[in-house]
């Protein structure tokens, strides 16, 4: 991790970028109350990097940050910044930074937000810690992301309910949950809600298992079938893998896209309770004079793991939990 003199240290900088994620206020309320704590001025930094660009920035005090923790989304707003990605505007960004008097950073998001973060410290050495805040749980470096928890639960309770409908008329779901290029919601969700197979983009299938299974099922008397995969590319895959099913076995398959019902609503007392510790955490380690780190979980503890580190590797969804889906739907 990288190193500085967190001396001068008066005021730091909160946001959340990227993808909204159940938890985020939480993490934003952690940040703000224990740097009050410390003695320094906190600045929020409304709409992430775009913020930064446009100077939206506010004094944050303890009233600020009451009575947030239970609420889905972010209070400072959240987005995608592309114009991040030329040098220049990056410096426009720091300038306004040391203008506001901000000497240090916490950033709450995702890969994306974390590559931005790295460059701030790796161009013009503004301290910055990364708090993972995504849904997703692909963050290398960390078993647990701000969010995941909390859209399993989502997904699981849809899944829930779409297998009283699908028990009742004797249906085949496919069930489409959010995961451009990583399939952990539609693992957790899957296997937790009992679904007979499990599509996600990491891991190559065969629709023609995918049939045996839902006939090895026909034949010992189960009507109906529940599939979960995740979105991938774009939205409406689901479709696809009804057409091949429908090709293949002469079944209908009802899809139901669940998409964005999943970023949003109360988080967990999971998601409350890392996005706490990390929040706090992030905190003091920029006043021990740590940066350019992400504050991540191990099993209970808290780890930190270099941005750089971060974005090389990729996390691994754990594959062997679609074949137990598998096994535990015969």
């Amino acid at each position: 991790m990288a190193k500085y003199n967190p001396e001068n240290i008066k005021t730091i900088g909160v946001y959340a970028s990227g993808g909204d994620a159940p938890g985020m206020n939480a993490a934003i309320r952690a940040v703000v109350r224990t740097a009050i704590l410390r003695k320094l001025r906190v600045v929020g930094i409304t709409q992430g990097y775009t913020g930064m660009l446009e100077k939206q920035f506010a004094d944050m005090d303890l009233r600020s940050v009451a009575n947030i923790i239970q609420r889905g989304g972010s209070i400072l707003k959240a987005g995608r910044c592309p114009e991040f990605i030329k040098t220049e505007n990056r410096k426009i960004a720091v300038d306004n930074l040391r203008s506001e008097g901000i000497d240090a950073l916490v950033c709450i998001g995702g890969d994306g937000s974390f590559t931005a973060a790295n460059l701030l410290w790796q161009e013009h050495k503004i301290p910055v810690v990364g708090v993972p805040g995504t849904i997703d749980n692909d963050i290398f470096g960390t078993d647990h992301t701000i969010g995941f928890d909390t859209a399993v639960n989502t997904a699981l309770d849809a899944i829930d309910r779409i297998r009283d409908t699908a028990a009742s008329h004797d249906r085949l779901f496919i069930i489409e949950v959010m995961g451009r290029d990583s399939g952990f919601i539609a693992v957790a969700s899957g296997l937790a809600g009992g679904a007979e197979d499990i599509f996600i983009p990491e891991h190559p299938f065969q629709i023609d298992k995918t049939v045996d299974l839902i006939k090895r099922g026909m034949a010992r008397g189960k009507n109906s079938s529940i599939l979960v995969a995740a979105e991938g590319v774009k939205p409406g895959r689901a479709y696809d893998l009804a057409e091949s099913i429908r090709k293949n076995s002469g079944h209908l398959a009802t899809v139901c896209i669940l998409g964005h019902i999943q970023r949003g609503g109360r988080p967990s007392a999971f998601d409350r309770l890392i996005a706490s510790r990390m929040g706090s955490n992030a905190v003091d380690q920029l006043l021990s004079g740590n940066c350019d780190i992400m504050v991540g979980t191990k099993g209970d503890n808290l780890v930190h793991v270099e941005l750089s580190e971060c974005l090389k590797q990729k996390k691994h969804v754990n594959k062997d939990l679609i074949q137990l889906a598998q096994i535990l739907s015969n």
